[in-house]
């Protein structure tokens, strides 16, 4: 298994991301490859369909719900989790992806 963190440099909020990823896998004791991807363009945002910073992957699929078919975007990322705004994504959401890449 595989978990992406993509991001571009100056976001705020990759730091916080790869805390949360390392948090839950220690958590929930699962081994992953944790990879850092950093989107230094437009042109690379497309390529690698970044849905902006930061992005977390599980086995190459966004851990957002729904939102495979969104169109690629370069700039900042944020979640609505409890009906606030935040800048990582929910833990509930990257626990839900982990489980589904080890079925």
């Amino acid at each position: 298994m595989n978990v992406e963190i993509l991001y571009f440099e100056g976001c705020p909020n990759h730091a916080p991301a790869l805390g949360m990823v390392r948090r839950v896998l220690d958590r929930e004791k699962i081994q992953a490859e944790v990879r850092l991807i950093e989107v230094t363009n437009e042109k690379t945002a497309e390529s690698v369909r970044f849905l902006g910073s930061p992005s977390v992957r599980v086995n190459g699929v966004d851990i957002e719900p729904g939102r495979e078919e969104d169109s690629p975007f370069f700039g900042c990322r944020t979640y609505t989790a409890g009906g606030k705004t935040v800048g990582v994504p929910p833990e509930k959401w990257l626990v839900d992806a982990l489980r589904r890449g080890l079925e």
